[in-house]
């Protein structure tokens, strides 16, 4: 086994992508098989289509709002409160956002192997 057990104190989490303006991602764990991380967005801002892979995703909200748009055409919504978990099964396109005025801020854990993040130019059609 070549991970160990270890803390990650706040400030050594690694900045993972600044893809998004207004949106700052903390990679705070990554192995071969998981990512835990956070992401703080401030108000109306939206990621770019995406999906994470073989990866599985748990979105707990700790503040703000945060929107998951998916499905055909991103016309499936979901809207998460504090204290909310949001579940994305892998190989969904989506897009998340914060469509709130308070900056959101969100904790991710992330389950699987691969490419973590993969870019796509919209939605699925059906």
């Amino acid at each position: 086994m070549s991970e160990r057990t270890r803390l990650v104190p706040a400030g050594e989490r690694k900045h993972e992508t600044t893809q998004t303006a207004g949106m700052t991602r903390d990679e705070a764990v990554r192995t071969a098989t998981m990512w835990a991380g956070t992401a703080t967005t401030t108000g109306h801002t939206f990621s770019g289509w995406h999906h994470h892979g073989e990866y599985e995703s748990v979105i707990f909200v700790q503040q703000g709002r945060v929107r998951l748009e998916f499905g055909a055409a991103g016309r499936d919504v979901l809207e998460a409160s504090p204290g909310d978990t949001l579940y994305v099964a892998p190989g969904e396109i989506h897009r998340e956002g914060n469509p709130g005025d308070e900056t959101s801020v969100i904790i991710v854990v992330r389950g699987g192997k691969g490419e973590i993040v993969v870019n796509v130019p919209g939605p699925a059609s059906s």
